[in-house]
């Protein structure tokens, strides 16, 4: 598994959230340490990403600091406008 396997991750994750997949963009930066993974959404369905509250971004946080644990690396997602 690898920072790529990362980026996939969250693509996949939010491309099944959205109503317009094709308008997912994933840019990866890469740190020493960590890996920030900056997702954006169509402004539309940027509501479902975050979901209510902020559950369903907290899920996907939780869910890729899980994943890269794994890789002993550490991974950020911000969510941009």
């Amino acid at each position: 598994m690898s920072d790529h396997a990362m980026k996939l991750l969250v693509e996949t994750m939010a491309k099944a959230l959205v109503d317009k997949p094709e308008a997912v963009e994933i840019t990866e930066v890469e740190g020493e340490q960590t890996t920030v993974i900056e997702l954006r959404v169509a402004k539309e369905d940027l509501g479902k990403v975050i979901g209510k509250e902020g559950r369903t971004a907290r899920a996907l946080r939780t869910i890729l600091s899980a994943a890269s644990s794994k890789i002993r690396k550490r991974s950020v997602l911000e969510i941009l406008e």
